[in-house]
């Protein structure tokens, strides 16, 4: 079964797309292609990195931001449904999962 694992690994390879640098508490841009009907466009997300889970093609990134004064979180599959990732603003924070971020709301603020 030796060969089978190492045909998974390259195709697995090949789907693998390239990611910018990124951590935990960054402001990212993430944007997702949409279908509508016979439309394809891109849908932006902005918001703070909540946690990257995961790796190879099953990496997941969950993202939250504020929206009309309520928190939106969203998981998206890094190599498969977003079209591209832009870090707007790097932020460094001391802990590794941020869920302090429910309550506080600092990092959120743009500019």
């Amino acid at each position: 079964m030796a060969g089978m694992d190492d045909l998974i690994r390259a195709l697995e390879q090949d789907a693998l797309r390239e990611v910018p640098e990124f951590e935990t508490g960054d402001i990212v841009r993430v944007f997702e292609r949409v279908s509508e009907g016979a439309r394809d466009r891109l849908q932006p997300f902005e918001g703070v990195v909540l946690k990257r889970a995961g790796s190879g093609t099953g990496a997941t990134l969950t993202i939250r931001k504020i929206a009309a004064g309520v928190g939106v979180e969203r998981t998206f599959p890094i190599h498969h449904k977003l079209e591209r990732i832009e870090v707007v603003r790097s932020n460094k924070i001391r802990q590794a999962r941020p869920y302090w971020l429910r309550r506080i709301t600092r990092l959120h603020k743009i500019g």
